[in-house]
Protein backbone atom coordinates (compact mmCIF):
# COMPACT_ATOMS: atom_id res chain seq x y z
CA UNK A 1 0.00 0.00 0.00
CA UNK A 2 2.80 2.43 0.91
CA UNK A 3 4.52 1.95 -2.45
CA UNK A 4 1.24 2.47 -4.32
CA UNK A 5 0.76 5.77 -2.48
CA UNK A 6 4.34 6.79 -3.31
CA UNK A 7 3.81 6.17 -7.03
CA UNK A 8 0.54 8.11 -6.98
CA UNK A 9 2.40 10.95 -5.23
CA UNK A 10 5.15 10.72 -7.86
CA UNK A 11 2.60 11.18 -10.65
CA UNK A 12 1.22 14.19 -8.77
CA UNK A 13 4.71 15.71 -8.50
CA UNK A 14 5.31 15.27 -12.24
CA UNK A 15 2.02 17.00 -13.07
CA UNK A 16 2.55 19.77 -10.50
CA UNK A 17 6.05 20.42 -11.87
CA UNK A 18 4.45 21.62 -15.11
CA UNK A 19 2.83 24.51 -13.26
CA UNK A 20 5.05 25.24 -10.23
CA UNK A 21 8.68 26.35 -10.42
CA UNK A 22 9.23 25.25 -6.82
CA UNK A 23 7.98 21.71 -7.51
CA UNK A 24 9.87 21.65 -10.82
CA UNK A 25 13.14 22.49 -9.04
CA UNK A 26 12.50 19.75 -6.47
CA UNK A 27 11.71 17.19 -9.17
CA UNK A 28 14.84 18.07 -11.14
CA UNK A 29 16.94 18.02 -7.99
CA UNK A 30 15.71 14.56 -7.03
CA UNK A 31 16.51 13.18 -10.47
CA UNK A 32 20.00 14.70 -10.43
CA UNK A 33 20.86 13.62 -6.88
CA UNK A 34 22.65 10.37 -7.64
CA UNK A 35 24.64 12.00 -10.43
CA UNK A 36 25.75 14.77 -8.06
CA UNK A 37 26.84 12.20 -5.48
CA UNK A 38 28.86 10.24 -8.06
CA UNK A 39 30.51 13.44 -9.23
CA UNK A 40 31.45 14.76 -5.79
CA UNK A 41 32.04 11.71 -3.61
CA UNK A 42 35.46 10.50 -2.55
CA UNK A 43 35.48 6.72 -3.23
CA UNK A 44 37.94 6.16 -0.38
CA UNK A 45 35.99 8.12 2.25
CA UNK A 46 33.45 6.96 4.82
CA UNK A 47 30.22 8.93 4.67
CA UNK A 48 27.80 9.72 7.47
CA UNK A 49 24.38 10.58 6.04
CA UNK A 50 22.11 13.23 7.57
CA UNK A 51 18.59 13.68 6.22
CA UNK A 52 16.46 16.74 7.00
CA UNK A 53 13.04 17.51 5.56
CA UNK A 54 13.52 21.27 5.52
CA UNK A 55 15.20 24.19 7.28
CA UNK A 56 13.83 23.49 10.76
CA UNK A 57 15.13 19.92 10.76
CA UNK A 58 18.42 21.11 9.28
CA UNK A 59 18.90 23.43 12.25
CA UNK A 60 18.30 20.47 14.57
CA UNK A 61 20.87 18.37 12.73
CA UNK A 62 23.42 21.13 12.32
CA UNK A 63 25.01 20.90 15.80
CA UNK A 64 25.56 17.17 15.24
CA UNK A 65 27.14 17.68 11.82
CA UNK A 66 29.44 20.44 12.99
CA UNK A 67 30.61 18.62 16.10
CA UNK A 68 31.13 15.44 14.08
CA UNK A 69 33.14 17.36 11.50
CA UNK A 70 35.21 19.03 14.20
CA UNK A 71 35.94 15.95 16.30
CA UNK A 72 36.00 13.24 13.60
CA UNK A 73 37.50 14.64 10.39
CA UNK A 74 38.00 11.06 9.18
CA UNK A 75 34.31 11.02 8.20
CA UNK A 76 32.68 12.96 5.38
CA UNK A 77 29.10 14.17 5.55
CA UNK A 78 26.26 13.75 3.05
CA UNK A 79 23.30 16.05 3.71
CA UNK A 80 19.98 15.50 1.93
CA UNK A 81 16.76 17.52 1.89
CA UNK A 82 13.20 16.78 0.87
CA UNK A 83 11.93 20.37 0.69
CA UNK A 84 13.06 23.00 -1.84
CA UNK A 85 12.92 25.61 0.93
CA UNK A 86 15.58 23.65 2.79
CA UNK A 87 17.79 22.74 -0.14
CA UNK A 88 17.74 26.11 -1.91
CA UNK A 89 18.73 28.00 1.26
CA UNK A 90 21.41 25.55 2.44
CA UNK A 91 22.80 24.04 -0.78
CA UNK A 92 26.11 25.87 -0.18
CA UNK A 93 26.39 24.98 3.52
CA UNK A 94 30.07 24.39 4.25
CA UNK A 95 29.51 21.89 7.05
CA UNK A 96 28.62 19.07 4.63
CA UNK A 97 30.75 17.58 1.87
CA UNK A 98 27.84 16.71 -0.44
CA UNK A 99 24.36 18.29 -0.41
CA UNK A 100 21.48 17.03 -2.56
CA UNK A 101 17.77 16.39 -2.61
CA UNK A 102 16.75 12.91 -1.51
CA UNK A 103 15.12 11.01 -4.40
CA UNK A 104 11.54 9.99 -3.72
CA UNK A 105 11.11 6.87 -1.59
CA UNK A 106 10.62 4.21 -4.27
CA UNK A 107 12.39 0.86 -3.93
CA UNK A 108 14.46 1.52 -7.06
CA UNK A 109 15.52 5.00 -5.93
CA UNK A 110 16.46 3.78 -2.48
CA UNK A 111 18.56 0.92 -3.84
CA UNK A 112 20.40 3.14 -6.35
CA UNK A 113 20.99 5.90 -3.80
CA UNK A 114 22.35 3.61 -1.08
CA UNK A 115 24.40 1.57 -3.54
CA UNK A 116 26.07 4.81 -4.63
CA UNK A 117 26.88 6.46 -1.30
CA UNK A 118 27.17 3.38 0.98
CA UNK A 119 26.92 5.33 4.26
CA UNK A 120 28.52 3.94 7.42
CA UNK A 121 25.69 5.39 9.51
CA UNK A 122 22.64 7.58 9.01
CA UNK A 123 20.80 10.22 11.03
CA UNK A 124 17.17 11.05 10.26
CA UNK A 125 16.06 14.29 11.90
CA UNK A 126 12.73 14.52 13.76
CA UNK A 127 9.77 13.38 11.60
CA UNK A 128 11.58 11.52 8.82
CA UNK A 129 10.37 7.95 8.26
CA UNK A 130 11.22 6.87 4.70
CA UNK A 131 9.96 3.30 4.49
CA UNK A 132 12.07 1.88 1.64
CA UNK A 133 15.30 3.67 2.52
CA UNK A 134 15.03 2.56 6.13
CA UNK A 135 14.27 -1.07 5.32
CA UNK A 136 17.24 -1.28 2.94
CA UNK A 137 19.52 0.37 5.50
CA UNK A 138 18.43 -2.20 8.06
CA UNK A 139 18.98 -5.05 5.57
CA UNK A 140 22.50 -3.73 4.95
CA UNK A 141 23.11 -3.48 8.71
CA UNK A 142 23.82 0.25 8.57
CA UNK A 143 23.21 1.92 11.97
CA UNK A 144 20.32 4.40 11.67
CA UNK A 145 19.43 6.95 14.33
CA UNK A 146 16.35 9.11 14.76
CA UNK A 147 17.34 12.41 16.37
CA UNK A 148 15.19 15.04 18.11
CA UNK A 149 12.13 12.93 17.31
CA UNK A 150 8.91 13.48 19.19
CA UNK A 151 5.81 11.27 19.19
CA UNK A 152 2.16 11.84 20.06
CA UNK A 153 -0.65 9.32 20.67
CA UNK A 154 -2.61 10.49 17.61
CA UNK A 155 0.17 9.54 15.18
CA UNK A 156 -0.55 6.68 12.79
CA UNK A 157 2.10 4.41 14.33
CA UNK A 158 0.02 4.03 17.48
CA UNK A 159 -3.35 3.33 15.80
CA UNK A 160 -4.64 -0.14 14.97
CA UNK A 161 -4.82 0.77 11.29
CA UNK A 162 -1.21 2.01 11.26
CA UNK A 163 0.50 -1.14 12.50
CA UNK A 164 1.74 -2.13 9.05
CA UNK A 165 3.39 1.24 8.37
CA UNK A 166 4.54 1.33 12.00
CA UNK A 167 7.01 -1.46 11.21
CA UNK A 168 9.23 1.23 9.73
CA UNK A 169 10.11 2.35 13.27
CA UNK A 170 11.73 -1.02 13.93
CA UNK A 171 14.32 -0.19 11.27
CA UNK A 172 16.00 2.37 13.53
CA UNK A 173 18.98 1.30 15.60
CA UNK A 174 18.16 3.86 18.29
CA UNK A 175 15.81 6.76 18.93
CA UNK A 176 16.97 9.97 20.61
CA UNK A 177 13.65 11.52 21.58
CA UNK A 178 12.68 14.86 23.06
CA UNK A 179 10.52 13.72 25.97
CA UNK A 180 9.38 10.88 28.21
CA UNK A 181 5.96 10.62 26.55
CA UNK A 182 7.69 9.68 23.28
CA UNK A 183 9.71 6.98 25.04
CA UNK A 184 6.57 5.51 26.61
CA UNK A 185 4.67 5.47 23.30
CA UNK A 186 7.51 3.65 21.55
CA UNK A 187 7.72 1.13 24.40
CA UNK A 188 4.04 0.28 23.90
CA UNK A 189 4.79 -0.97 20.37
CA UNK A 190 7.88 -2.90 21.43
CA UNK A 191 10.60 -0.35 20.72
CA UNK A 192 12.96 0.03 23.67
CA UNK A 193 16.18 1.31 22.11
CA UNK A 194 15.24 4.82 23.13
CA UNK A 195 16.99 7.60 25.05
CA UNK A 196 15.41 10.86 26.16
CA UNK A 197 17.99 13.56 25.31
CA UNK A 198 15.87 16.62 24.50
CA UNK A 199 16.11 18.75 21.39
CA UNK A 200 19.39 19.60 19.63
CA UNK A 201 17.79 22.91 18.59
CA UNK A 202 18.65 24.34 22.01
CA UNK A 203 22.34 23.65 21.38
CA UNK A 204 21.98 25.33 18.01
CA UNK A 205 20.38 28.53 19.27
CA UNK A 206 23.06 28.86 21.95
CA UNK A 207 25.69 28.53 19.20
CA UNK A 208 23.89 31.18 17.17
CA UNK A 209 23.81 33.49 20.15
CA UNK A 210 27.56 33.17 20.60
CA UNK A 211 28.16 33.96 16.93
CA UNK A 212 25.49 36.67 16.58
CA UNK A 213 26.06 39.39 14.01
CA UNK A 214 26.47 43.02 14.97
CA UNK A 215 24.01 45.02 12.88
CA UNK A 216 24.87 48.76 12.81
CA UNK A 217 21.58 49.75 11.16
CA UNK A 218 19.55 47.96 13.83
CA UNK A 219 21.73 49.39 16.60
CA UNK A 220 21.16 52.91 15.25
CA UNK A 221 17.42 52.24 15.00
CA UNK A 222 16.99 51.03 18.59
CA UNK A 223 19.44 53.58 20.10
CA UNK A 224 18.35 53.11 23.71
CA UNK A 225 14.61 52.90 22.98
CA UNK A 226 12.42 50.08 24.22
CA UNK A 227 12.10 47.73 21.26
CA UNK A 228 9.70 44.95 20.28
CA UNK A 229 10.85 42.34 17.75
CA UNK A 230 8.22 40.41 15.78
CA UNK A 231 9.78 37.44 13.99
CA UNK A 232 8.31 35.17 11.29
CA UNK A 233 5.06 37.14 11.35
CA UNK A 234 2.05 36.51 9.14
CA UNK A 235 -0.83 38.85 8.31
CA UNK A 236 -3.04 37.72 11.25
CA UNK A 237 -0.12 38.37 13.63
CA UNK A 238 0.53 41.81 12.18
CA UNK A 239 -3.15 42.77 12.45
CA UNK A 240 -2.85 42.14 16.19
CA UNK A 241 0.42 43.83 17.16
CA UNK A 242 0.75 46.79 14.76
CA UNK A 243 -2.23 48.76 16.17
CA UNK A 244 -0.72 48.76 19.68
CA UNK A 245 2.49 50.35 18.39
CA UNK A 246 0.55 52.88 16.35
CA UNK A 247 -0.79 54.06 19.72
CA UNK A 248 2.55 53.77 21.60
CA UNK A 249 5.13 55.62 19.57
CA UNK A 250 7.64 55.64 22.42
CA UNK A 251 8.31 51.99 21.53
CA UNK A 252 10.31 50.92 18.48
CA UNK A 253 9.01 48.02 16.40
CA UNK A 254 11.06 45.61 14.27
CA UNK A 255 9.07 43.33 11.95
CA UNK A 256 10.75 40.36 10.26
CA UNK A 257 7.87 38.81 8.28
CA UNK A 258 7.88 35.16 7.31
CA UNK A 259 7.07 36.09 3.72
CA UNK A 260 9.04 39.00 2.25
CA UNK A 261 7.24 39.27 -1.07
CA UNK A 262 6.59 42.83 -2.22
CA UNK A 263 2.80 42.49 -1.84
CA UNK A 264 3.13 41.47 1.80
CA UNK A 265 5.64 44.23 2.55
CA UNK A 266 3.34 46.85 1.06
CA UNK A 267 0.46 45.42 3.10
CA UNK A 268 2.50 45.85 6.29
CA UNK A 269 3.51 49.42 5.37
CA UNK A 270 -0.13 50.38 4.77
CA UNK A 271 -1.01 49.50 8.39
CA UNK A 272 1.76 51.55 10.02
CA UNK A 273 0.99 55.14 11.03
CA UNK A 274 4.49 56.25 12.00
CA UNK A 275 7.66 56.41 9.93
CA UNK A 276 8.68 52.97 8.65
CA UNK A 277 11.84 52.00 6.78
CA UNK A 278 12.98 48.84 5.04
CA UNK A 279 16.28 47.35 6.19
CA UNK A 280 17.75 46.90 2.71
CA UNK A 281 16.95 50.49 1.74
CA UNK A 282 18.15 52.30 4.88
CA UNK A 283 21.37 53.66 6.35
CA UNK A 284 22.15 54.04 10.03
CA UNK A 285 21.35 57.76 9.82
CA UNK A 286 18.02 57.26 8.08
CA UNK A 287 16.64 54.84 10.68
CA UNK A 288 17.27 56.92 13.80
CA UNK A 289 13.98 58.81 13.67
CA UNK A 290 11.89 55.90 12.34
CA UNK A 291 9.46 54.02 14.57
CA UNK A 292 9.28 50.80 12.55
CA UNK A 293 12.04 48.82 10.85
CA UNK A 294 10.95 46.12 8.40
CA UNK A 295 13.47 43.34 7.76
CA UNK A 296 13.02 42.61 4.06
CA UNK A 297 15.73 39.95 3.72
CA UNK A 298 16.56 36.54 5.16
CA UNK A 299 19.28 35.39 7.54
CA UNK A 300 19.19 38.11 10.19
CA UNK A 301 16.34 37.21 12.52
CA UNK A 302 18.33 35.16 15.04
CA UNK A 303 20.66 38.12 15.58
CA UNK A 304 17.89 40.73 15.53
CA UNK A 305 16.08 39.23 18.53
CA UNK A 306 19.09 40.43 20.54
CA UNK A 307 17.95 44.04 20.08
CA UNK A 308 14.49 43.60 21.61
CA UNK A 309 13.12 43.80 25.13
CA UNK A 310 10.08 41.73 24.13
CA UNK A 311 9.71 39.24 21.26
CA UNK A 312 6.81 37.90 19.26
CA UNK A 313 7.05 34.67 17.22
CA UNK A 314 4.50 34.34 14.44
CA UNK A 315 2.51 31.46 13.02
CA UNK A 316 0.32 30.84 16.05
CA UNK A 317 -2.77 32.04 14.20
CA UNK A 318 -2.04 29.76 11.25
CA UNK A 319 -0.36 26.39 10.77
CA UNK A 320 1.69 26.68 13.96
CA UNK A 321 4.30 28.82 15.67
CA UNK A 322 7.81 29.16 14.33
CA UNK A 323 11.11 28.93 16.24
CA UNK A 324 10.54 29.95 19.88
CA UNK A 325 14.01 29.05 21.25
CA UNK A 326 15.59 31.35 18.66
CA UNK A 327 13.97 34.28 20.47
CA UNK A 328 13.95 32.96 24.04
CA UNK A 329 17.72 32.35 24.07
CA UNK A 330 18.21 36.13 24.31
CA UNK A 331 16.48 36.30 27.68
CA UNK A 332 13.37 38.13 26.49
CA UNK A 333 9.71 37.24 27.14
CA UNK A 334 8.16 35.64 24.05
CA UNK A 335 4.55 36.20 22.96
CA UNK A 336 2.83 33.81 20.52
CA UNK A 337 -0.58 32.75 19.23
CA UNK A 338 -2.87 29.89 20.28
CA UNK A 339 -1.91 27.21 17.75
CA UNK A 340 0.94 25.88 19.86
CA UNK A 341 -0.34 22.63 21.40
CA UNK A 342 1.94 20.47 19.25
CA UNK A 343 5.02 22.44 20.26
CA UNK A 344 6.62 21.16 23.45
CA UNK A 345 8.79 24.26 23.88
CA UNK A 346 5.68 26.47 23.83
CA UNK A 347 4.04 24.48 26.61
CA UNK A 348 7.22 24.54 28.67
CA UNK A 349 7.82 28.25 28.13
CA UNK A 350 4.27 29.00 29.24
CA UNK A 351 4.75 26.80 32.30
CA UNK A 352 7.96 28.56 33.38
CA UNK A 353 6.59 32.04 32.72
CA UNK A 354 8.92 32.96 29.87
CA UNK A 355 6.28 32.50 27.18
CA UNK A 356 2.88 34.17 26.91
CA UNK A 357 0.01 32.92 24.77
CA UNK A 358 -2.51 35.29 23.23
CA UNK A 359 -5.84 34.57 21.56
CA UNK A 360 -6.32 37.98 19.99
CA UNK A 361 -5.72 41.72 20.15
CA UNK A 362 -7.24 42.13 23.63
CA UNK A 363 -4.76 39.66 25.13
CA UNK A 364 -1.87 41.33 23.35
CA UNK A 365 -2.90 44.77 24.59
CA UNK A 366 -3.24 43.52 28.16
CA UNK A 367 0.25 41.96 28.14
CA UNK A 368 1.94 44.92 26.47
CA UNK A 369 0.20 47.43 28.75
CA UNK A 370 1.58 45.51 31.71
CA UNK A 371 5.09 45.40 30.23
CA UNK A 372 4.88 49.08 29.31
CA UNK A 373 4.05 50.02 32.90
CA UNK A 374 6.44 47.58 34.57
CA UNK A 375 9.91 47.12 32.99
CA UNK A 376 10.90 44.92 35.94
CA UNK A 377 8.26 42.40 34.83
CA UNK A 378 9.79 42.34 31.36
CA UNK A 379 13.20 41.59 32.84
CA UNK A 380 11.86 38.89 35.16
CA UNK A 381 9.89 37.08 32.43
CA UNK A 382 12.84 37.40 30.06
CA UNK A 383 15.17 35.76 32.56
CA UNK A 384 12.76 32.82 32.83
CA UNK A 385 12.86 32.39 29.05
CA UNK A 386 16.66 32.55 28.89
CA UNK A 387 17.12 30.15 31.81
CA UNK A 388 14.72 27.71 30.16
CA UNK A 389 16.85 27.52 27.00
CA UNK A 390 20.11 27.13 28.93
CA UNK A 391 18.59 24.31 30.97
CA UNK A 392 17.68 22.38 27.82
CA UNK A 393 21.17 22.35 26.28
CA UNK A 394 23.36 19.26 25.91
CA UNK A 395 21.45 16.94 23.54
CA UNK A 396 24.20 17.00 20.89
CA UNK A 397 26.86 15.63 23.23
CA UNK A 398 24.50 12.93 24.49
CA UNK A 399 23.65 11.73 20.98
CA UNK A 400 27.19 11.59 19.64
CA UNK A 401 28.53 9.97 22.79
CA UNK A 402 25.81 7.31 22.65
CA UNK A 403 26.58 6.37 19.04
CA UNK A 404 30.29 6.11 19.79
CA UNK A 405 31.47 9.35 18.21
Amino acid sequence: MYNIVIYIYLIGVVIASLFSKKVRNMWRGERRAIGIIKEKMDPNAQYVWFHAASLGEFEQGRPLMEQLKREHPEYKILLTFFSPSGYEVRKNYEGADIITYLPLDTIMNARRFLRTIRPVMAFFIKYEFWYNYLHILKYRKVPVFSVSSIFRPEQVFFKWYGRSYGRVLHCFTHFFVQNEISRQLLAKIGINEVTVVGDTRFDRVLQIKEAAKQLPVVEAFTDGHRTFVAGSSWQPDEDIFIPWFNAHKDWKLIIAPHVIGEDHLQQILSKIEGKAVRYTQASAEEVRDAQVLIIDCFGLLSSIYHYGEVAYVGGGFGVGIHNLPEAAVWGVPVIFGPNNQRFQEAQQLKACGGGLEINGAADFQRIMDRFDANPQQVEADGKKAGDYVKGKAGATDKVLHSVGL
